[in-house]
This record gives structure tokens, sequence and C-alpha cells, in this order.
């Protein structure tokens, strides 16, 4: 029979060794999502054919600044993508999807921003286009969970009583 102080030290080394590894995943998670926000402003950026010292005036932020959050080496705050995003003509909303400040709507990211970015549309017809969009787009999921499952296999009496 194990004693209750060996019981209670087990209880703590575990404890302590999954908060360890909570703590190193997290900080991993925040890396990855301003790297992914700033090769995105980048690839925006270059597709504008806006230089970076250009974007920094426009936005607002310092040159330095930018190219640090381009590489992935700053996390910007929430009032910094929205500097960034009227500096490139992009809505704020997919820097937010991006830096993972909002959850990202179904659809690719290049669809939903090239929609979000057309200054023909209004906010409004953007919003019908992107929820037509996602309808038909989880229609379509949902088209081929259907196909899968009607190709699949399906068992014999045999098998199911096995």
């Amino acid at each position: 029979m194990q004693r209750p102080t060996e019981f209670v030290r087990e209880q703590v080394t575990a404890v302590r060794e999954s908060v360890v590894t909570a703590a190193a995943e997290a900080q991993t998670v925040p890396a990855a999502v301003s790297s992914q926000v700033g090769e995105f402003i980048r690839s925006q950026r270059s597709a504008a054919q806006v230089s970076l010292r250009e974007l920094a005036r426009v936005a607002g932020v310092s040159n330095p600044y930018l190219s640090q959050v381009e590489r992935g080496l700053r996390k910007p705050s929430a009032e910094i993508l929205a500097q960034i995003a009227r500096g490139l003509k992009i809505s704020a909303e997919t820097l937010y999807e991006q830096a993972g400040i909002l959850d990202r709507r179904s659809g690719t990211a290049g669809t939903v921003a090239a929609i979000r970015g057309d200054e023909a549309l209004s906010e409004r017809h953007k919003a019908v286009l992107l929820e037509l969009y996602e309808t038909y787009a989880r229609e379509h999921a949902a088209q081929l969970a259907r196909e899968l499952e009607a190709a699949a296999p399906t068992p014999t009496p045999s098998e199911e009583t096995a």
C-alpha cells in the first residue's frame, strides 16, 4: 500500500510536468501566428506593389517595426493591424483572422481576402457574397461527405454480428 506522502509527491510531479509541457507549447504558438501574419502582410504588400517604407508611412508605424512584424519578430496589436490593413486597402478582419484574433470563416483565405478587398463592392455586398460563398462551400463539403459515405462498403449481416 502506498503512503499518502508518496501519493501526493507523485501527483505534484505529474502536475508540474504537465504545466511545463503546456507552457512550452504556449510559447511556440504566438511565434507561429506572428510569423503567419507577417508573411501574409508581406505577400499583400508585394501584390499591391508597395514598398515597406511606403506602407509604414501610410500605416503610421515605423519602418523597422513593420519589418519586424513581417519577419515574425513582433506580434502587432489589433490597432496596428487595422492601420496596416488600411495602408494595404484590405479589410482589417482579414488581418485579424491571420493573427488569430478572429475565427477564420470557411473558405480559402485568398477568396475571402479578394472579396473583402474589392473596392467596387460595398460592405453590405461583401457580407452577402461571403455568406453565399460560405453556404456553397458548406454544401459542397456535405455533398462530398455523402458521396464518400455512399461509396463506402456496407457491412453484411454476418459481419455486423461478428
